[in-house]
């Protein structure tokens, strides 16, 4: 009996639903960060077993808008939870159950399809804290399953993996064995320097850059070229990305090339370049042409 199906992996932002889903592939699909809201876009990740498949939707935390962009990403999360066949609920350990994750669950009062409570991040709590925690997310909503894992160490993964299947339909293989992701090569590119940047940059820049791929081909060697724009929104927001005699867009490119030729197995060759577009997060022909539609 072959198993397949749709999983959406929902929850606030930062409690790890990229580490996750990184964790359960072995692929750096989807941008991981200890800043929250990295996730822009739902990535389709394809999970290949011997009797299942399981595609994860990957989606944006959801959290209170505060512009344009912000109401694409929750939109775009909340979306997820139609057409899927099970859900997983990710939190962390606390002592009271917070109005964001209230807001996320009451969203699930209606849906047909099984909810998993995912409590991640319990290597990094007390016992007492974490059974604190299961009890009162069990007295507030009937889920299906609940799960305590440590998506970065990889603890509990492999039980949660075998209850998703348990509760998977009888399906067919959408996706050939070969293939890990439905995201186009460029999406892919595009979200691996943008984690770099998160990554590298200070607090106030991360979540006002976004990158444009200009250029991406193949040469004669068969290696790649290609060259990018990273946009921020202030003109001192600039001299940060590239940094004293270009620094540190020196080190995002270079840190960013390693990761593309890792994901491509080829040598490439990338050019970034900085430039400024003011308040392009609130601009929906910009948010448009950067694929956020």
């Amino acid at each position: 009996m072959f198993k397949s199906g749709f999983v959406t992996i929902l929850g606030r932002p930062n409690v790890g639903k990229s580490t996750l889903s990184n964790y359960l592939l072995g692929e750096k699909l989807s941008i991981v960060s200890n800043k929250p809201q990295t996730t822009r876009n739902n990535i389709n990740a394809i999970l290949n077993g011997e009797d299942y498949q399981i595609i994860f939707v990957d989606t944006p935390g959801i959290h209170k808008p505060r512009h344009k962009l912000g109401e694409y990403m929750v939109k775009s999360a909340s979306d997820s939870i139609k057409d899927v066949d099970l859900i997983l609920f990710l939190s962390t350990p606390d002592d009271i159950i917070g109005k964001g994750d209230e807001f996320i669950l009451n969203q699930f009062r209606d849906v047909k399809v099984p909810v998993f409570f995912v409590l991640n991040k319990i290597d990094e709590n007390t016992q007492e804290r974490i059974a604190k925690t299961l009890k009162n997310f069990s007295e507030y909503f009937n889920f299906a399953e609940i799960v305590p894992i440590s998506a970065m160490k990889g603890k509990n993964v492999e039980t949660l993996l075998d209850l998703m299947v348990k509760y998977l339909p009888e399906g067919p293989k959408y996706y050939p064995d070969d293939i890990i992701t439905d995201q186009q090569e460029r999406f892919i590119v595009t979200e691996i320097i943008r984690e770099k940047s998160l990554r590298l940059l200070n607090e106030e820049v991360p979540h006002g850059i976004a990158v444009e791929i200009v250029l991406m081909k193949k040469n004669e060697k068969d290696n790649y070229e290609i060259e990018a724009n990273i946009f921020c929104e202030k003109d001192s927001h600039k001299g940060i990305i590239i940094g004293k005699s270009g620094t540190m867009l020196k080190k995002i490119t270079s840190y960013a090339k390693e990761d593309i030729e890792k994901f491509f197995d080829t040598k490439v060759k990338l050019k970034i370049w900085v430039k400024v577009k003011k308040e392009w997060r609130d601009n929906l022909i910009t948010l448009n042409d950067l694929g956020y539609k």
